[in-house]
């Protein structure tokens, strides 16, 4: 297992990608909640994922009934501008999801109403509107990987040439 991203409604196939790319090498399941804002089959998609995006795990969804319906028992966090605690103060579990807006709006505010105690926001300068979105699934991703240890996850490396 491992930390799930959950999209709502993404706009840019571009953003699309790139998290899709950062889900594989994390080893997290990427969720798409319809409306999307482009094909999955298309080629921007496609190129900014590489040829990550043919071994990721994806999984669309009709709408958000579908996606709670689908995972009745999921412990869901929700990334926004608008949450009072911030990503370090998550209690962030193995198989737990993270869910994100999408670029234009953010998440839906009847949503986050209905789950105060599981918004995160990540910490910005004051007067700054929000990160972009792949950068900000790669920053709350890894600091939800972080609570868990980095599990399954390769910790250490080697060099190419020379060795430490």
């Amino acid at each position: 297992m491992s930390i799930h991203i959950v999209l709502h409604e993404p706009e840019q196939p571009g953003n699309t990608g790139a998290i899709g790319r950062t889900c594989l090498c994390a080893g997290s399941s990427l969720h798409l909640i319809r409306p999307l804002g482009f094909r999955t089959d298309e080629k921007s998609v496609r190129r900014a994922g590489l040829d990550y995006w043919p071994r990721l795990d994806v999984h669309e969804y009709d709408n958000l009934d579908a996606f709670y319906s689908a995972h009745p028992d999921a412990r869901v966090w929700y990334l926004t501008t608008k949450a009072r605690k911030t990503i370090a103060d998550g209690d962030y579990r193995d198989g737990d999801y993270l869910m994100f807006g999408k670029e234009s709006a953010g998440l839906p505010e009847e949503l986050l109403v209905r789950h105060p105690d599981f918004c995160v926001r990540i910490p910005m300068a004051g007067g700054e509107r929000s990160l972009n979105l792949s950068n900000a699934v790669a920053v709350a991703l890894y600091e939800a990987l972080r609570h868990t240890a980095y599990a399954g996850l390769e910790t250490s490396g080697s060099l190419h040439r020379l060795s430490w």
